[in-house]
């Protein structure tokens, strides 16, 4: 009995050793692939500098999730640090940041395909949300960019727990360049109204945590103690059916609760509620329309 103890003991410290050994093979896997060389080719999209292109790359910057990674002056923010591990902040953007040097057709390589200037991916930067932006609105977006006062300072962190690198390297995580179709054309601008055409244009912002189709899931390389995103498809276990009217659903994005009044995790509410009426009420009827999924198939 006790050679039997014995050897199960050695047979699990040896299946321990293998596992660390993989994940270490794996985690310098993912290593390599960031610092991957990748070439889109794309031809620039000129920035705006009227008042009124800037007013709405203001608006852009503030609604689309921008400001939580960089913060609302642009100068870098720490945004994920959960003390096991896991520790991320977007850059600084402003003309005195990472970004400061950037053309026209770096900022279009970053924004819509993933690609930092120096030809590697942007590991955490969500571009797969973005990709679909209209020339006008990037030309906007990164205009209002550019006018924002320099700051100093400001580099990227990305600090990623072992599982997690080792995910990435072995292709279980994705970054935004793998995500993307890059041979899409831009797409074309769409009347601004309360409908279906307009809410889907504005929903791509939700796809890099609910996933192209919309019906959630668990999020890939979130940390561990992040729920799965919600479906957001009229399928089963969906959240729509906890929002009958619009009324109910403008009424979540503006202050992170659900009708019951219990606060949603992780959501980017500081961006949300800076969504007008008209966007965030054109959601709501996109969302009504979408093939039902069942629920966590991304």
């Amino acid at each position: 009995m006790r050679i039997w103890l014995k050897r199960l003991g050695m047979g699990l410290g040896f299946l321990l050793i293998l596992a660390v050994v993989l994940a270490l093979f794996a985690s310098t896997l993912g290593e390599r692939k960031r610092q991957r060389v990748v070439d889109v080719k794309v031809t620039g999209v000129p920035w705006a500098s009227d008042a009124p292109a800037l007013e709405h790359g203001r608006y852009l910057f503030r609604s689309r999730g921008c400001a939580d990674c960089h913060g609302v002056d642009g100068g870098g923010r720490e945004f994920i640090n959960d003390g096991k591990g896991m520790r991320l902040r977007g850059p600084n953007i402003t003309p005195g940041g990472t970004a400061g040097h950037y053309t026209a057709q770096d900022w279009e390589r970053v924004v819509r395909h993933g690609v930092k200037s120096d030809g590697r991916p942007a590991f955490i930067m969500p571009s797969e949300d973005y990709n679909r932006l209209t020339n006008t609105d990037l030309a906007a977006l990164v205009g209002y960019v550019r006018s924002l006062p320099a700051r100093a300072g400001g580099e990227t962190v990305v600090e990623l727990p072992l599982p997690v690198q080792a995910l990435y390297g072995l292709g279980a995580i994705q970054d935004a360049f793998e995500k993307i179709d890059h041979h899409l054309p831009p797409a074309q601008p769409v009347t601004v109204a309360v409908n279906a055409e307009h809410g889907a244009y504005v929903a791509q912002m939700c796809k890099g945590c609910h996933g192209p189709g919309l019906s959630g899931g668990a999020i890939p390389g979130g940390p561990p103690d992040w729920p799965p995103a919600a479906n957001l498809t009229p399928g089963n276990n969906s959240a729509l059916a906890r929002y009958p009217d619009v009324t109910s659903f403008v009424a979540m994005l503006r202050s992170g609760k659900r009708p019951d009044g219990t606060s949603i995790k992780v959501m980017p509410f500081e961006s949300l509620r800076e969504l007008n009426d008209t966007d965030a009420q054109a959601i709501y009827a996109f969302l009504k329309t979408v093939a039902p999924k069942p629920a966590g198939q991304r």
